[in-house]
């Protein structure tokens, strides 16, 4: 039953999905109750016809009126249709804050440098600062093309000379190279920039 529901909503969507807005909506279940200038009289008036003979809609925006002429099934399809996108939405929401979504954001670019600044934090943070980055290695870096580590430190340490194409075993070698990181070292109050200018020094690099 939940698959049918899927695909049903899946086919609803796919066929309403740029015409789900309020104005569209209402374009597709009745039509716009006009006003037309009347000369004799010297003032906009609007058609009396439909007055009771339609279920009448205002839209708060504009204070235009919309006659309702859909019948219950139609209406009801495009319930099923906008509670499916705001499903969606909820679901969209929640992927891009969990995870390592929720720190990092998502990583776009196709070619990244991660530039490691751990400062002077506490062998707990020091960890748990190791546990997000091998998260997002994991996550997120095996969806791109090339990568790149750099500890920013007063003798700069790379994990790689240049940007290394993405596999299964450069993402190892990364996670394994993260955690062989001595908690503490030299650092000096230029090592981030001087960390930050060597990972903009490779010209393949776009973030």
């Amino acid at each position: 039953q939940s698959l049918v529901s899927s695909s049903k909503w899946l086919q609803c969507y796919g066929l309403k999905r740029n015409k789900l807005s309020l104005s569209q909506i209402l374009s597709q279940i009745g039509f716009q109750h006009r006003k037309d200038y009347v000369t004799t009289l010297g003032k906009p008036v609007a058609s009396r016809y439909a007055d009771g003979l339609f279920p009448q809609y205002k839209r708060a925006q504009d204070g235009s009126v919309y006659n309702l002429t859909a019948k219950k099934e139609l209406i009801l399809h495009f319930v099923d249709c906008l509670i499916g996108a705001i499903e969606l939405y909820k679901q969209r929401m929640e992927w891009l804050t969990s995870e390592s979504r929720q720190i990092f954001g998502v990583i776009q670019e196709q070619c990244i440098v991660i530039v490691l600044d751990f400062g002077t934090a506490a062998p707990t943070e020091f960890d748990l600062c190791r546990d997000a980055l091998s998260m997002v290695l994991v996550e997120q870096v095996t969806q791109i093309s090339r990568f790149n580590l750099i500890r920013a430190a007063q003798d700069l340490m790379k994990w790689q000379q240049k940007c290394t194409p993405v596999s299964e075993h450069t993402v190892k070698s990364a996670v394994t190279w993260l955690w062989k990181l001595d908690h503490m070292t030299a650092v000096s109050h230029t090592s981030s920039a001087e960390a930050l200018l060597e990972a903009m020094g490779d010209e393949a690099v776009s973030s």
